[in-house]
C-alpha cells in the first residue's frame, strides 16, 4: 500500500487541512476526537482539528495572505469587509474574538462593534 503521505487522497485534502489549521496524523495515531478519513474502505489519514481559538489565528493569517498585507494596513472599507467575512465564519463566537480581531486590524474593540452593528442596521 502507498505510504499515507504519498496517497493521492492526502494530497487532495491537505490544502483544506492547512487552511483550517488542522494537522494530519497517521490513522493509528488518531485520538477519539480526530477525524479518520478512509479511501475505498481503508483508513488513510486522520485529521486533528485545531482548537477554536487557534482556528481564528489561522483564519486571520489566511486573510492577510489573501490581501497581501497586514490587516492593520487595509483601508477602512476593506476592514469592514474583513469583519463581515469573519462574522460569517463565526469568529466572534470564540472567546475574546472581538479583541483578537481588533488587534489584527489595528482598531479598537469599539470600532469592530461599530462595523458589526453597521451591518445590522436597516
Amino acid at each position: 500500500m502507498t505510504e499515507p503521505a504519498d496517497h493521492p487522497f492526502v494530497s487532495a485534502v491537505k490544502p483544506l487541512v492547512d487552511a483550517i489549521g488542522a494537522e494530519l496524523v497517521g490513522p493509528e495515531q488518531a485520538r477519539p476526537d480526530d477525524v479518520v478519513l478512509a479511501w475505498e474502505g481503508d483508513d488513510v489519514i486522520a485529521v486533528r482539528l485545531p482548537q477554536l481559538s487557534d482556528s481564528l489565528d489561522h483564519i486571520l493569517a489566511a486573510m492577510e495572505r489573501r490581501h497581501g498585507m497586514p490587516l492593520a494596513d487595509l483601508d477602512r472599507k476593506t476592514k469592514q469587509s474583513v469583519v463581515r467575512t469573519l462574522e460569517a465564519r463565526g469568529a466572534f463566537s470564540v472567546r475574546h474574538g472581538v479583541e483578537t480581531v481588533a488587534g489584527a486590524l489595528g482598531v479598537s474593540r469599539f470600532t469592530v462593534y461599530n462595523y458589526l452593528n453597521r451591518e445590522k442596521s436597516p
